[in-house]
């Protein structure tokens, strides 16, 4: 299966937003809210004091444009006003100042400029990949794109296309639903094309605008928990069949578990003032049942030399802390201890979805991970799936 990648370029969101601002935000809101006495205990429980968005805070929260009307119109609200007996002069009086309270974003207004920076941090990430990579944008023969809360059509692969000015004969394969899993599953997918031929080049691009899931009017805790952990990361990368001077990690082979009847565990769903990301308590208990699969493909893999072999690395993003702590508890004993460091380092400025795997991976490249490191890769997405890698850094 041998694929090369070289170092990942990473572009994090540009505005940082304190978690002590969304707390301070969420509490003015929701003053009355069950969870509002523990908010600040629910915000240190996360481990992360800033996050990068690629907006400011201060879009996410603004009003929309309309007034309260604006989704039930002014003509249904004087009709329902004439039938309970009010005169035309106070129907003109209610109608007036309903519209001056501002409404919610609609979806358009949230959606329309994380959609335009998606695509610029998307651009900025692919040409610095292709400058690490030591290649020109002639010489990619595939794109392979993931951003799961813009949705698009044509999605980030053509907009790329047209940026970057791809050969008209470039392969695009756009994988939008992908969400957190989309870091390990396209470099998967990206090993499989150089695998059928070794000279085909691929670039992965992942831009994830995860500020959009931030909805001002839920006041559960579920979504104060979304408003907490969530950054903007555009990433990207090189993967070829041959190795490069440029090359930092060698993939030897992939993994693939989905967990039945858990795909609403962890959703988008698309409502009038936008996206909302809906989480369920259980859901990481179903990552940790993932995390013990590949726990499993790996002692087979290795069941030839059981008592040497450990990663020297793990690259994982299991999407939380609890996780995190899950896969120390069930590791074998004999493996040494600091192995998710990286990932702890990366999950303190935030949750990045698609994004993680490859923003993990540069830390621990920029930290000068030693050569011949073992390496293994991990992520859990909504579905339940999980994809994970193992290779060996160069």
């Amino acid at each position: 299966m041998a694929a090369y990648l070289c170092p990942p370029a990473v572009i994090h969101g540009e505005h940082t937003v304190k978690t002590s601002e969304i707390v301070a935000e969420v509490r003015d809101r929701h003053p009355h809210a069950a969870w509002a006495p523990r908010i600040d205990g629910i915000a240190a429980s996360t481990g992360i004091e800033t996050r990068g968005w690629m907006l400011p805070l201060e879009t996410a929260v603004a009003p929309g444009n309309g007034g309260a009307l604006q989704g039930v119109g002014i003509g249904s609200a004087q009709e329902a006003l004439a039938r309970d007996g009010f005169s035309q002069q106070d129907v003109d009086r209610v109608i007036a100042t309903l519209e001056s309270i501002p409404g919610p974003q609609t979806v358009q207004e949230r959606t329309a400029p994380a959609w335009e920076a998606v695509q610029s941090y998307g651009e900025r990430a692919a040409r610095g990949a292709l400058q690490i990579a030591g290649l020109d944008v002639a010489d990619v023969d595939c794109l392979i794109t993931s951003h799961s809360t813009t949705p698009a059509l044509p999605g980030l692969d053509v907009a790329l296309a047209n940026k970057l000015a791809l050969r008209n004969d470039v392969m695009m394969l756009p994988a939008t639903q992908w969400a957190c899993i989309a870091g390990t599953r396209s470099l998967a997918l990206a090993a499989d094309l150089v695998a059928a031929d070794p000279d085909r080049v691929v670039l992965v691009v992942i831009a994830e605008a995860l500020s959009t899931t931030y909805q001002p009017a839920d006041d559960t805790l579920e979504s104060l928990i979304v408003r907490l952990l969530f950054a903007d990361t555009a990433v990207a990368t090189v993967v070829t069949g041959r190795p490069r001077r440029e090359s930092m990690l060698r993939l030897d082979s992939a993994w693939h578990h989905t967990l039945p009847g858990t795909q609403d565990l962890h959703r988008l769903e698309t409502r009038a003032d936008g996206t909302h990301f809906v989480m369920d308590r259980r859901g990481p208990r179903a990552v940790q049942e993932t995390v013990s699969a590949m726990w499993e493909w790996l002692r087979v893999r290795y069941q030839d030399d059981p008592d040497s072999w450990h990663p020297d690395v793990l690259l994982a993003h299991p999407g939380g802390t609890r996780v995190l702590e899950y896969m120390e508890q069930t590791m074998p004993e004999a493996w040494p201890s600091g192995l998710l460091d990286y990932s702890r380092d990366s999950y303190t400025t935030g949750n990045r979805g698609g994004a993680a795997v490859f923003d993990i991976m540069r830390r621990a490249h920029d930290a000068g991970q030693k050569s011949g490191s073992r390496a293994v890769l991990y992520a859990a997405a909504p579905g339940l799936t999980a994809t994970a890698l193992e290779g060996e850094w160069l």
